[in-house]
């Protein structure tokens, strides 16, 4: 039985596509959606600066990225998600598939619907069989089903 549907998003344009397979899923098995954005984590990418006297810039930029994640997303839900009553929005930071497979665990996820391409990919040859790196770490390490949406399908 599936009960809670995870839709990670990274807010592109391509991963905005899910919205009509998610909203269909959660009408279909009356589910729970979670909508989850993961922010980047500048410490991991430039370590030297995390114990600079200048962190309270990554510190406003994480709070920036995230705030603006926010406002964003509750307007996806306004628009695209009226009908799924059961929805909540998570924001965390950190690698976007390790924070994937963490949010499947710790909410008990029983589905994972997802794009195969997402921002960096947004030019991509739509002809292209390879899947945008965040998709195939999760499709690799999932314990629970992982619905994959091609953004460059109608």
């Amino acid at each position: 039985m599936i009960q809670k549907i995870l839709w990670p998003t990274d807010l592109s344009k391509n991963s905005l596509k899910a919205a009509k397979d998610v909203l269909s899923l959660a009408a279909k098995y009356r589910a729970q959606i979670i909508l989850l954005y993961v922010g980047t984590d500048l410490a991991s990418h430039f370590g030297g600066y995390a114990h600079d006297p200048g962190e309270h810039h990554l510190q406003h930029f994480r709070d920036w990225e995230l705030q603006q994640a926010r406002k964003k997303m509750k307007s996806i839900c306004d628009a695209e998600l009226k009908a799924c009553p059961k929805l909540e929005i998570k924001l965390v930071e950190g690698d976007a598939a390790t924070e994937i497979l963490k949010m499947i665990q710790t909410e008990k996820i029983d589905l994972v619907v997802i794009t195969t391409h997402g921002r960096g990919h947004e030019e991509v040859d739509q002809k292209s069989p390879v899947f945008g790196s965040v998709a195939e770490k999760v499709i690799r390490s999932s314990p629970v089903t992982v619905h994959l949406v091609n953004p460059y399908r109608d």
